[in-house]
């Protein structure tokens, strides 16, 4: 097992991350001013910042403006608008992408969302918008998800962009080469709940936990779990809801579906961690 990365973090600025917005700006004000973090306090967010909710445009429009401030890491939805654009896919029904698609900065606004990380570690610490396959450390899961931003970050992302759909190969190996190891990759990161004890990703389940198939279990469940050493943050799992671990944090409470939005104050002392949320009133 390769060591995971180090950091130098002070702790007592602790980032502030929070859970799927999905264009719910109004909730997202609420809770910055419920949370009042200080002007230094790095603010995290877990992917799916914008669609489905009623304010997509606005919300991205206020992750950009943070600037540096902000560390994001990319969704399934937040892919989903990059298909978009590109002319990839159609819009789905309930999607909320046409302020957007229509917006005269359009071409800045996607770029800037292609070229957001897929994971990203600090602090002992690893951010990932669904979840990590079990053969995978820290270490690892950053260098697979570097491979996949390089990808998408070229003149040619549209061509690897329209690849990375499908559902195999559904499993690691080290052996994967090409677009197989950039699907496991994006597969892993960005739609995972289930999975095998040896690592084989389902996708049609989106329930709790209790709707896993025989043979499956929530990801984080796998026995033998390389990333058990850092800190998971993940959201994308409405279904789950806040899940607070010490070595596990879910933070996809569902404002998008009427429930609540929530934020973490990332200390590196799992008991020192605050959770803060306010109520949603859209449902979708």
């Amino acid at each position: 097992m390769t060591d995971a990365p180090t950091s130098s973090i002070d702790t007592s600025t602790a980032p502030l991350v929070f859970g799927d917005l999905q264009g719910c700006c109004v909730p997202f004000h609420r809770l910055l001013e419920k949370t009042a973090p200080s002007p230094e306090t790095p603010l995290w967010f877990a992917g799916d910042l914008i669609n489905r909710g009623p304010k997509s445009l606005e919300t991205l429009r206020e992750i950009i403006a943070l600037g540096s401030r902000a560390t994001v890491v990319l969704g399934n939805h937040d892919l989903n608008l990059l298909s978009v654009a590109a002319g990839l896919r159609k819009p789905k029904k309930g999607d909320t992408l046409d302020d957007i698609l229509a917006a005269l900065d359009r071409d800045d606004l996607i770029d800037w969302v292609r070229r957001k990380p897929l994971a990203h570690f600090e602090n002992n610490a690893l951010m990932v918008h669904a979840g990590v396959l079990p053969q995978w450390d820290a270490t690892m899961t950053l260098e697979l998800a570097h491979e996949l931003e390089r990808a998408l970050r070229t003149p040619d992302w549209k061509e690897t962009l329209a690849q990375l759909y499908g559902n195999e190969p559904h499993r690691w190996n080290d052996s994967l080469k090409g677009m197989d190891r950039l699907r496991v990759t994006y597969n892993a990161l960005t739609r995972i709940r289930f999975c095998t004890p040896e690592g084989a990703m389902e996708f049609a389940n989106n329930g709790g936990p209790d709707a896993a198939p025989p043979g499956y279990l929530p990801w984080f469940d796998a026995p033998g779990r390389r990333t058990k050493d850092v800190t998971v943050v993940f959201g994308h799992w409405a279904a789950l809801g806040l899940m607070i671990r010490d070595d596990v944090l879910c933070l996809d409470s569902g404002c998008v579906w009427g429930n609540k939005l929530s934020a973490v104050r990332l200390t590196a002392d799992p008991k020192q961690r605050v959770i803060t949320q306010v109520n949603c009133a859209m449902k979708k």
